[in-house]
């Protein structure tokens, strides 16, 4: 697999891409990780990439010229046609399933948004998918793309050290509900015991025990998120 991300800021991207799975999945030959400038693609000579939005507001908007550009560029040199993910707020709140798809296809662009957003045009002129990590406000899509790019490289086959260990992520599991407690030594910790069923060694047991904390994680998320 082969994802580029297209960013004003590529020095964001040096600590967190060179090391952990990332890292390992690209010596591995697993993914291919390019951060691609987008300051070269700018306009004129000073390589402008934002400007004053139509209709007045604060704040600067991201031009379409240097990211259609930056995208084509990378695009013309990857056989595969390129499944393009643009970082908004505007988009569709991150989920397991996005990555469990976006970990199939074999070319991924991931364009990090800036300032104030980005020209809408960008949407459809490359055929992109809006995508927002969660309901709040970063200085930029930086932090996002680095999500994206870690929530899918660790879905690759062969990434994780346990086979079955993507398949029991929460969120991966049946009916949504989350991954259940872990423990491990001490067996006791300042009068706080391991549960026992962990240690009874029956294993429909303990992934009965599991799956029911998982659910009951999940419902209590929920329920918070509703109060909020």
């Amino acid at each position: 697999m082969q994802i580029d991300v297209i960013t004003l800021f590529p020095e964001m991207f040096d600590g967190p891409f060179a090391v952990s799975m990332v890292a390992r999945a690209a010596a591995e030959g697993r993914v291919t990780v390019n951060v691609v400038p987008l300051r070269p693609f700018g306009v004129g000579e000073h390589h402008l990439t934002d400007d004053y939005p139509y209709g007045g507001g604060p704040g600067m908007v991201m031009r379409p010229e240097p990211i259609v550009h930056a995208v084509e560029w990378a695009a013309a040199r990857v056989p595969a046609p390129p499944t393009v993910l643009v970082t908004s707020a505007q988009g569709r709140r991150l989920n397991q399933r996005q990555l469990q798809q976006w970990a199939t296809r074999p070319y991924l662009v991931v364009v990090a948004g800036h300032y104030e957003g980005m020209d809408q045009r960008v949407v459809p002129l490359l055929g992109a998918e809006e995508v927002s990590i969660g309901d709040y406000v970063l200085t930029g899509g930086e932090l996002p793309a680095m999500v994206i790019v870690d929530g899918v490289v660790r879905l690759l086959p062969g990434v994780l050290g346990a086979a079955d260990g993507a398949a029991q992520d929460s969120f991966s599991l049946a009916d949504g509900a989350l991954e259940g407690p872990q423990y491990t030594r001490p067996l006791s910790y300042r009068g706080l015991p391991v549960p026992e069923v962990l240690r009874s060694g029956h294993h429909a047991n303990i992934r009965a025990w599991r799956l029911a904390e998982g659910r009951r994680a999940a419902e209590r998320r929920l329920r918070d998120g509703e109060d909020t």
